[in-house]
């Protein structure tokens, strides 16, 4: 079936959203600015093309059961990266910054995960987020 998006499209949709579990508008939202042929319709296709139209059922049934995220102060943001398989055995790595309380996501596309693809990534997140971020562990404590 074709489509408007690019494998590598496809592919960071469908990565973006098994890593946030982010609902269908909250995932068209954060990748919007990033895949300039996205529409809502397209996005709803692509995931059900792959499976992931539907968030897994919350375990309602049994509360105690449901594990919640560790409270983190405002300006947290979990950074994750992901690999993407593409068509020829083509690597790219997807680096995503969400910050919990807002829903709020950055993500970039890099052909590794060195160390400099990662300090532009943070560099990046950094200056283009509306959030004041919180340094965990900052880079001098390892060094």
């Amino acid at each position: 079936m074709k489509s408007v998006l690019s494998e590598q499209e496809q592919q960071t949709i469908c990565e973006f959203r098994r890593v946030t579990q982010f609902p269908l508008d909250d995932v068209y939202i954060a990748l919007k600015d990033n895949i300039p042929a996205l529409t809502r319709s397209n996005l709803h296709r692509c995931l059900q093309r792959h499976g992931l139209s539907r968030l897994p059922p919350q375990e309602a049934e049994n509360p105690a059961k449901k594990q919640q995220f560790k409270p983190y102060p405002i300006g947290f943001v979990h950074v994750d990266i992901t690999t993407l398989q593409l068509e020829g055995g083509i690597k790219r790595y997807l680096f995503v910054g969400i910050c919990r309380i807002s829903k709020d996501a950055y993500i970039e596309l890099h052909d590794n995960m060195e160390t400099p693809a990662a300090y532009g990534f943070l560099e990046n997140l950094v200056k283009e987020s509306c959030w004041i971020l919180a340094l965990q562990n900052p880079p001098s404590a390892h060094r």
